[in-house]
């Protein structure tokens, strides 16, 4: 017994939005001091956006496709490397600007 399963166009569209308005929904609750370290797991999120791309350009059969994967990886690869460093530079205004002991100076 072959088991196949196809999503139409109209669940993937459901799905999409369903995964948008949970995360609106979700991200707008969520209070300013936690949003550097939902933004530090988002860039989890990210990483597995370019395993998902690189998944679908290795398995590219046509011109358009390859193009489609190539920049999928590069878009998803460039926006978790930026996610890290602007994590890093909102983690740095939070720490001391200078000597503990030079604050009764």
């Amino acid at each position: 017994m072959e088991l196949h399963t196809a999503l139409s166009g109209f669940i993937v569209l459901y799905i999409f939005m369903l995964a948008a308005f949970t995360g609106y929904e979700i991200i707008a609750r969520v209070p300013a001091i936690l949003h550097t370290p939902l933004m530090s797991g988002s860039n989890f999120v990210h990483g597995i956006v370019v395993v998902g791309a690189l998944y679908t350009l290795l398995n590219a059969t046509s011109l358009p496709e390859q193009i489609i994967g190539f920049v999928g990886v590069l878009l998803g690869a460039a926006n978790a490397g930026g996610g890290y460093v602007v994590t890093e530079r909102m983690l740095e205004m939070f720490k001391a600007s200078g000597p503990k002991g030079a604050a009764g100076k």
